[in-house]
């Protein structure tokens, strides 16, 4: 447990700058660029994070798993490295080839072509990315040091550079040059450190895993649409203004939803490895981690409830009171996501993949349709009901599918 903590500590100090880097981003952006740019920003950004799922293919947790297991088998070990990073490279040139072509092609993304096409380096710093390496090997110092750096970098660019409205075009560019820095760097590092080789590299093991991963990958794009449908359909169907409102909440409650899903990135590994070994050590070690986390998720969201006004003026000066009020909806999104998380956890050590994808595929396809039918009559409010009602959902589903685990001692 003590070991825990302390690489609990250092993925903690890591996981502060994306914490805090946010905090002094935004407002700057905001006053920079203005609300409408702001929008346009977080569009791109959103569909460039949801192809990113195209690119790790489900990886970033089947690899975090594989790697967890077989930590102690190097030829094993470097035969997971080598098929996941060769999947990811052929993967990352199809997406990035069809997304051009999306964006010559259609209007909507077309008139921005210049803010999407300079988002692509953060497609190439994804393939670079070798979190899900040092997640299964539980080096959280490096993942800690790749953090910062790349967050150092990204700062240095955003207020060197940015000066003015029509400057958001580069903003998504200078995030993917900071990642490509700081994931290029750790990811030299490891093939050196682990003797990686290109030998152990086969195509066969890339169409295993393309198999094989195909219903994760499934599950993982259905979270990513869930995750960032609602402000291209907000820009699609309201205005870029709305999308920047929107994201202004969103970019306060994000914080807490990143820190719960970094949060999963540091216990799922640990719990894959003890349902392997030692099923009631692996529920006691679930139940006191994300136990722990609740409480401080609660806590933190009680606090924006109380001083909304508060903390929305930190990030724009125009329209406070309706934006607290949407804050006070938006913040029940990380609350039931600290539930939910958790559970989703267990279904994947377990191996429920096709319960989780199947449930996942379901409630996404019904949240996405809700929400797009809701933006003409209830606008930004909609979009958060609809994010709550999804979220319980889940929660109901996932602690059904494993009632009968959750009552181990």
């Amino acid at each position: 447990m003590k070991k825990q903590l302390r690489q609990l500590s250092i993925y903690g100090i890591g996981q502060l700058f994306n914490l805090v880097t946010p905090l002094l981003v935004v407002p700057y952006l905001v006053l920079q660029c203005g609300v409408a740019n702001y929008g346009k920003i977080s569009i791109g950004m959103a569909i460039a994070f949801f192809l990113m799922v195209f690119i790790d293919y489900g990886t970033d947790i089947s690899a975090v798993k594989e790697m967890a297991v077989h930590r102690d088998h190097p030829e094993k070990r470097n035969a997971i490295f080598a098929t996941t990073l060769g999947t990811k490279a052929v993967l990352f040139v199809l997406t990035t080839l069809i997304f051009m072509g999306v964006v010559v092609l259609f209007p909507f993304f077309n008139q921005e072509r210049a803010l999407f096409f300079l988002g692509i380096p953060i497609l190439l710093g994804q393939l670079l990315n070798p979190t899900w390496l040092l997640q299964g090997l539980e080096d959280f110092t490096r993942i800690t040091l790749m953090t910062i750096g790349s967050k150092l970098v990204y700062l240095l660019l955003i207020f060197g550079c940015i000066q003015s409205p029509s400057d958001y075009i580069y903003v998504n560019l200078f995030w993917g040059i900071a990642n490509i820095m700081a994931y290029g760097i750790i990811l030299i590092y490891c093939f050196k450190k682990y003797h990686f080789s290109w030998e152990d590299f086969q195509k066969n093991n890339i169409k295993t895993l393309l198999k094989n991963n195909f219903s994760l990958f499934t599950s993982q794009i259905f979270v990513s649409l869930q995750m960032y449908s609602p402000i291209v359909l907000l820009g699609y169907f309201g205005s870029s203004f709305l999308a920047g409102q929107f994201r202004i909440v969103e970019q306060i409650i994000v914080i807490f939803k990143t820190y719960i899903l970094l949060f999963f990135n540091f216990v799922y590994p640990r719990v894959c490895y003890l349902i392997e070994t030692n099923t009631r050590e692996a529920m006691r070690y679930w139940k006191s981690f994300n136990g722990m986390n609740f409480c401080f998720i609660a806590g933190s969201m009680a606090f924006l409830y109380l001083f909304s006004e508060w903390v929305v003026s930190f990030f724009t000066k125009s329209s406070i009171y309706k934006t607290a009020d949407l804050l006070q909806w938006g913040i029940w999104v990380p609350l039931l996501m600290a539930l939910s998380i958790p559970l989703k956890q267990l279904l994947l050590g377990y191996g429920m993949q096709r319960v989780y994808t199947r449930t996942t595929m379901i409630l996404v396809v019904f949240s996405t349709l809700l929400i797009a039918i809701s933006i003409p009559f209830f606008q930004i409010r909609g979009v958060f009901w609809v994010l709550i009602a999804t979220e319980m959902m889940t929660i109901i589903l996932f602690s059904w599918y494993l009632k009968d685990r959750l009552q181990m001692k």
